[in-house]
């Protein structure tokens, strides 16, 4: 993949975890946790799809680092 490419996924997936962090200690999060005992599914979601995102982007860039060397 490009270079590029990959840090902008890297990138991303970072901006998705604090999204996800932040939106996890909201209110309603809190509130949802109360009565369910889990965070809101959007704060879920943006988690997992941060952390996928972050381990494409850091694979990519690692692999292609092996790749020149």
């Amino acid at each position: 993949m490009n270079k590029l490419v990959l840090i902008a996924l890297l990138i991303v997936g970072v901006l998705l975890i604090g999204f996800g962090l932040n939106s996890a200690d909201s209110i309603s999060s809190e509130f949802s946790e109360f009565f369910t005992g889990s965070p809101t599914n959007e704060a879920i979601w943006m988690l997992i799809g941060g952390i996928i995102l972050l381990v494409i982007g850091a694979g990519g860039l690692l692999r292609s680092r092996r790749a020149v060397a």
